[in-house]
């Protein structure tokens, strides 16, 4: 096929999530809302877990997540908020590669992350006695950093190999980011076989650190059920529960954006999905770690207890 004559794309348009202008304003509410309470939370949880009482890895973990939610977020919703009240819904060439590039590097890190956390949980319940000599500061560290190291090999890979496509003809993304599956549909040459890469990527991707998280629970339920109180199965469970929960509506979402069949591969539905695990599943981590858990709880008691003590502190002086 000749490219010659036809338009190489400069920039790109995000049609963003409807065509209907009376919508829009209703939308930016709505996700400003959601932009704001992501924020807050996980800026609010990271504060928590900073407490003296709270330094073991698991909330070394929960800080990085929290820390990669809140750079995720950051990635997409801002300029989705821009484009409902604007009649301008470009994206530079240079733009749309650099967004992909994180949104790809942060959300493979929270793959990887969600792993190393699931070992963390595999460790306490399954090896308490060793828990402090085996999960210690530079196990922590090395496993958050090869986190990001393996979000940044995929993504770099990923963004490459996406953007050495030619884009001519029709420069509109019916999508509210720069994704690879709507991307590569604007390509004027044949992508199936990069399609079939972009599977084969994303099982990869996906479904190695997700079956690390399987085995790991088939061990940590394993010696749950071993336990001889219903009390000690109780607690060992509920410091993985808030972990499972993350885990369905993250990888949930995901593999049917990224694994699903071309045949089966719907726009609309795509929309819906990357809401979920791009704006929703950041806002409700804070929830659900916070209200789930005992020392979370006790600890933010303890710094509004504090608060108050200062308030009253300064008002008598």
């Amino acid at each position: 096929m000749e490219l010659r004559n036809l338009t190489v794309v400069t920039e790109f348009i995000l049609q963003g999530l409807s065509n209907h202008r009376e919508l829009e304003v209703p939308l930016f509410s709505i996700y400003l809302l959601f932009y704001t309470i992501t924020l807050s939370g996980n800026i609010l949880l990271i504060t928590i877990t900073m407490d003296p009482a709270l330094h073991n890895p698991m909330y070394f973990f929960l800080r990085v997540l929290s820390s990669l939610e809140i750079c995720y977020t950051s990635v997409t919703v801002p300029k989705m908020l821009v484009n409902f009240l604007s009649e301008d819904k470009s994206i530079s060439y240079m733009g749309c590669l650099v967004q992909m590039y994180f949104l790809l590097f942060l959300g493979a890190s929270e793959c990887f992350l969600l792993a190393a956390m699931a070992y963390d949980r595999y460790v306490a319940i399954c090896n308490p006695l060793r828990y402090r000599l085996i999960m210690n500061r530079m196990v922590c560290l090395s496993l958050a950093v090869l986190s990001w190291f393996s979000g940044n090999v995929v993504s770099l890979v990923q963004t490459v190999w996406v953007f050495t496509l030619p884009f001519c003809g029709s420069n509109k993304i019916n999508y509210f980011f720069c994704d690879i599956p709507p991307l590569i549909k604007l390509s004027c040459i044949d992508t199936s076989q990069y399609e079939m890469q972009l599977f084969s990527a994303s099982i990869l991707v996906i479904f190695t650190p997700f079956t690390l998280i399987l085995v790991s629970y088939i061990f940590i339920i394993s010696t749950i059920l071993k336990i001889a109180s219903v009390e000690g199965r109780h607690k060992a469970f509920s410091t993985c529960s808030s972990h499972l929960i993350v885990v369905t509506l993250y990888y949930g979402c995901s593999s049917l954006i990224y694994v699903r069949p071309n045949s089966i591969n719907l726009p609309d539905s795509n929309k819906v999905l990357s809401l979920i695990y791009t704006t929703v599943t950041p806002t409700l981590n804070p929830f659900i770690y916070s209200l789930r858990n005992k020392e979370v709880k006790e600890a933010l008691r303890r710094i509004l207890g504090d608060m108050m003590k200062r308030k009253i502190f300064s008002h008598r002086k």
